[in-house]
C-alpha cells in the first residue's frame, strides 16, 4: 500500500512544480512600462525654402557618395587627407571606444537573462580542541573535509526589468553609434573647411604677392618723377607706405595659413612640425549638391538618429522604474560532493543538494519608487524635447547654408563687377598721374580700393566653398539611418 501512495505524492508534487513553472513562464512574458512610440516632430516642408532655382532635387541615383562625400569636390589633395582621418584621428578613436563600451553594456545586460552558476571547491585538515565543551570520547578531534559544491541562482524576469534594461542598453549603444558617425562627419567636414580656408588664403597671398610687385613699380615711378622734378617727396613717401603696408598684410596671411595647416595636421594625427601642404590658390567653385526632400533629412542626420535612440532608451528606463513596484522572485539551487577522503568523494553518499526560492517585495519606501518613476518620466520628456530641438536645428542649418550659398553667389557676381571697375580706375588714375593731371593721392586711393575689392572677392570665393562643406554636413554627409548597427 505504501508504493501507490508514494506514486500519488510524486504525481501531486510534479503537478505543482509544472503549475509553478508554467506560471513563471507565462509571467515572464509580461513587461511593465509604456510601449515605445517615436515622438512626433514638426512636419517637414515639401521643399527647402532656400534651394537655388538652378538646382534639382536629388533622385535616388543622385545622392551624395556614401561615406566619401568629399569626393564631389574633385580635389585629390583633399581626398588623400580625408582618407587619413579614419585611421589617425585620436578624437575619432575615443568615440569608437565609447561605442564599443556601449556594446559591452548590452552584453552585460543580456547576461541577466541566464542563471549564474558558481563553484567553490575547498579542502581542509582540521584539529579540534580536546578541551572544548561537549566532547565525547568517540568524537574525532582530527579530521579532513573535502567539499566540491556548485551553486545556481536565477532571478525570474517576471515584470520585464531585465528585458527593459537590455532594451535601454541597446538603444544607448545605437545612440553611441550615431554619435560616432556624427563625430566622424564633424571631423571630415572640419578638415574640408580648414582645407578650403587654407586654399583661400593661398589665393589671398597670390593676390598680395602680385600687388606688392605692382606697388614696387608704382614706387619706382614716383621716385623717377621725384628725381625728374615733376613729383614731390610726399608722393614717394605715400608709395613707400602703401608698399610696406601691403607687404605686412602679405606676411599676416602667411600666419593665418600656417594655423590652418597646423589644424589639419592635428586632424589627420600628425605633428604640426612635420606636416606641410604646398601652396595652391583656390580656383574651384562649389559643386551642385544633391538635396533630396526635407523629409529625408530625419533619416540622413546621425545626430538626429542618436537623439531619437536616446528617447527610446529613456522610455525603457520608465519600465525599469515601474518594475520596482512588483515582487522580485529568485530561484536558487546548490549541490555537490563532500567527504572526509578523496577516495570516497565521488560515491553516492557524498552527494549534497538543496533547492529553494525567495520573493522580495518592498512594502513601504517613503515614496522613493514613485520619485524614481517620475524622474524617469521627466527624463523621457527632456530627451523628447532635445530630439525635437535637434530636428529644428537641422532644418535651420540646411536653410542657413543654402541661403549663404545663394547670397554669396550673388554677392560674388556683384563684387567681380566692382573689381573690374576698380582695376579700370587704377589704370585711369595712373595714366592721369603720369601726364601730371592729378596727384598721387588719386592713384593711391584707386589702388587701395582695388586691393580691398580683390581681397573681398577672394574671401567670397572661400566662403562659398566652406558654406558648401557646411551644407553637406547639415545634410548628413551621405549617411543613412539604416547604417545604424543592429545590437
Amino acid at each position: 500500500m505504501s508504493r501507490p501512495k508514494t506514486h500519488r505524492g510524486n504525481t501531486v508534487t510534479n503537478a505543482v512544480l509544472l503549475t509553478v513553472a508554467g506560471s513563471i513562464l507565462l509571467l515572464s512574458g509580461c513587461t511593465v512600462g509604456p510601449k515605445y512610440v517615436q515622438p512626433t516632430v514638426p512636419p517637414p516642408p515639401p521643399a527647402f525654402k532656400e534651394t537655388p532655382s538652378d538646382w534639382s532635387q536629388a533622385n535616388p541615383r543622385d545622392q551624395l557618395p556614401k561615406g566619401k562625400w568629399w569626393e564631389i569636390y574633385g580635389d585629390q589633395q583633399l581626398n588623400s587627407l580625408e582618407e587619413t582621418i579614419a585611421v589617425s584621428n585620436q578624437n575619432l578613436k575615443v568615440s569608437y571606444q565609447e561605442y564599443m563600451s556601449a556594446r559591452d553594456l548590452v552584453r552585460q545586460a543580456r547576461s541577466q537573462l541566464f542563471p549564474t552558476v558558481a563553484v567553490q571547491p575547498s579542502g581542509s585538515q582540521n584539529q579540534l580542541s580536546r578541551n572544548r565543551a561537549n566532547v565525547y570520547p568517540t568524537t574525532k578531534s582530527n579530521y579532513s573535509d573535502i567539499v566540491f559544491p556548485a551553486e545556481l541562482s536565477y532571478e525570474v524576469d517576471l515584470w520585464g526589468q531585465v528585458r527593459r534594461t537590455i532594451e535601454s542598453s541597446r538603444e544607448n549603444a545605437q545612440a553611441s553609434a550615431g554619435d560616432l558617425e556624427n563625430v566622424s562627419l564633424s571631423l571630415h567636414s572640419e578638415l574640408a573647411f580648414d582645407y578650403f580656408s587654407l586654399r583661400g588664403l593661398d589665393l589671398q597671398k597670390q593676390l598680395l604677392d602680385a600687388t606688392v610687385v605692382d606697388f614696387e613699380k608704382a614706387l619706382q615711378l614716383t621716385q623717377a618723377r621725384y628725381h625728374g622734378g615733376v613729383a614731390s617727396d610726399v608722393d614717394v613717401a605715400q608709395a613707400e607706405t602703401q608698399l610696406e603696408t601691403t607687404r605686412a598684410q602679405d606676411i599676416e596671411t602667411g600666419v593665418a595659413r600656417a594655423q590652418f595647416e597646423h589644424a589639419i595636421a592635428v586632424l589627420i594625427g600628425q605633428t604640426a612640425s612635420t606636416f606641410s601642404i604646398p601652396p595652391a590658390p583656390l580656383t574651384a567653385s562649389p559643386p551642385e549638391i544633391p538635396m533630396g526632400v526635407p523629409s529625408e533629412l530625419l533619416e540622413r542626420r546621425p545626430d538626429i538618429a542618436a537623439a531619437e535612440r536616446r528617447v527610446a532608451s529613456a522610455n525603457a528606463q520608465i519600465g525599469i522604474a515601474v518594475s520596482a513596484y512588483y515582487p522580485q522572485i529568485s530561484l536558487s539551487a546548490s549541490g555537490g560532493l563532500e567527504s572526509a577522503a578523496i577516495g570516497t568523494l565521488f560515491q553516492g553518499p557524498s552527494a549534497l543538494w538543496s533547492v529553494g526560492g525567495s520573493a522580495f517585495e518592498t512594502v513601504l519606501d517613503g515614496g522613493r519608487r514613485r520619485a524614481v518613476t517620475q524622474q524617469a518620466r521627466d527624463n523621457h520628456e527632456a530627451t523628447v524635447a532635445s530630439y525635437r530641438e535637434n530636428v529644428l536645428e537641422a532644418f535651420q542649418q540646411v536653410e542657413d547654408n543654402l541661403a549663404a550659398l545663394r547670397l554669396l553667389d550673388q554677392e560674388l557676381t556683384t563684387q567681380q563687377v566692382a573689381v573690374a571697375s576698380a582695376r579700370r580706375s587704377v589704370d585711369l588714375s595712373t595714366a592721369r598721374y603720369k601726364r601730371g593731371i592729378t596727384t598721387y593721392l588719386e592713384v593711391l586711393t584707386a589702388q587701395s580700393i582695388a586691393l580691398s575689392d580683390e581681397r573681398t572677392a577672394a574671401d567670397l570665393m572661400t566662403r562659398r566653398m566652406t558654406a558648401s562643406v557646411q551644407l553637406v554636413k547639415a545634410l548628413g554627409g551621405g549617411w543613412d539611418r539604416s547604417q545604424l548597427p543592429k545590437m
